[in-house]
């Protein structure tokens, strides 16, 4: 009997992304498996029903809930949603498994096989599931589109009649994903671009890409593509050399976090207010506490002259293409385990391994049970 994968229309508050969009589901289809999904799913991402063919409709989420042997998320289940969901099935999405403790229970107490795409592990085969990754480029992307509406400047160096206008300066700070596709998009709209990270290893990177690499002479290259917490002394030391740099910029972008802790403070208060009156701050890392003192999630904030804007969830401002990479992401995470339209899962491979949640009534993760056990 062929798996059936279903999907739902996102529940949370300001999620437009879809987990599941026309060119995926057929694929899905053509792997022998059946796709159910809830009606109306795709219309906030630009996905109307009539895109998709061969799938079948469903009037409500719980009714995918009760047929679905995999459920395809954005965001994670509720604990209701959760507690609909038929024996045995299996679920892929978004888990924030450091955040959600009492959904990551109910899925444990009822025994649901569960796959957190944060998890899956960053690894050259795998590069094509990285969720995290394709999500980053988009809020990168979409950070400096938002950083140059906010400033009264333009970015690109303007010769005119009136004078010649000097190109704007923008400060990348954190050269992962994100951050790579931030200096690249601010690139392009032809500002002066200077970027930043602990990891020395990205100072080809953003060379590359045709900014200058601030080096405060601080490195802090960590395991699996990620930069490690600084000591207090090494704060100290990249504070000094950054403090200089943020007052001279026009535009700071800011991307540093560590997966699942409080994201690092890099831009003081006292920083801020050496910076020029119109200057702007967009804090990627708003919903992890964020990179500024002065940032509040969802909010933006002005201090002495200064826009702090704290964006959150900002892959679901660009929720069609965030949709289509995110469920290529999917899809290309969830095929190798089906074989002729049936679902069977490979233990022994380390994707599956290393990205599972909760399976059989067990935490697989071990952070994460051991914060559920206190």
């Amino acid at each position: 009997m062929p798996v059936i994968i279903g999907a739902l229309r996102e529940g949370a508050p300001n999620e437009t992304r879809v987990s599941l969009v026309p060119e995926v589901a057929d694929k899905f289809a053509a792997s022998g498996a059946h796709v159910c999904i809830e009606r109306g799913a795709g219309i906030r991402a630009r996905f109307p029903d009539a895109n998709f063919k061969n799938v079948e409709w469903l009037d409500s989420g719980n009714a995918v809930l009760a047929q679905a042997d995999v459920v395809l998320t954005v965001q994670p289940l509720s604990v209701e949603q959760i507690g609909k969901l038929k024996s045995g099935a299996v679920v892929v999405g978004f888990m924030q498994p450091h955040a959600r403790h009492a959904e990551i229970a109910a899925l444990r107490d009822r025994r649901i096989t569960s796959f957190a795409m944060e998890l899956v592990p960053r690894i050259s085969r795998a590069q094509s599931m990285d969720a995290l990754s394709s999500q980053a480029a988009i809020a990168g992307y979409k950070a400096v589109l938002i950083a140059a509406n906010h400033l009264q400047k333009f970015l690109p160096m303007l010769t005119t009649a009136a004078g010649t206008i000097r190109p704007s300066q923008v400060l990348v700070i954190g050269a992962g994903v994100a951050g790579l596709q931030a200096i690249a998009t601010a690139r392009r709209l032809g500002a002066v671009v200077e970027a930043y990270d602990v990891r020395s290893a990205t100072r080809e990177q953003v060379k590359s890409l045709g900014a200058k690499f601030v080096d405060t002479g601080v490195s802090a290259d960590g395991q699996g593509g990620y930069a490690r917490e600084l000591t207090e002394e090494e704060k100290q030391r990249q504070q000094e050399v950054l403090d200089a740099r943020i007052a001279a910029m026009d535009i700071v972008v800011s991307t540093a976090s560590v997966p699942g802790r409080t994201a690092p403070k890099i831009i003081s208060r006292a920083a801020v207010e050496r910076m020029r009156a119109g200057a702007v701050i967009v804090d990627i890392a708003a919903e992890q506490g964020g990179n500024c003192e002065l940032t509040k999630a969802g909010e933006i904030v002005e201090h002495g002259g200064v826009t702090i804007v704290g964006p959150t969830n900002l892959a679901a401002q660009l929720a069609y293409n965030a949709s289509e990479m995110y469920a290529r992401n999917l899809l290309n995470f969830l095929r190798p385990a089906i074989d002729k339209g049936e679902l069977k899962i490979d233990w022994d491979d380390e994707v599956f391994a290393q990205s599972c949640l909760t399976h059989d009534g067990v935490i697989k993760h071990e952070p994460t049970r051991l914060a559920l056990a206190g």
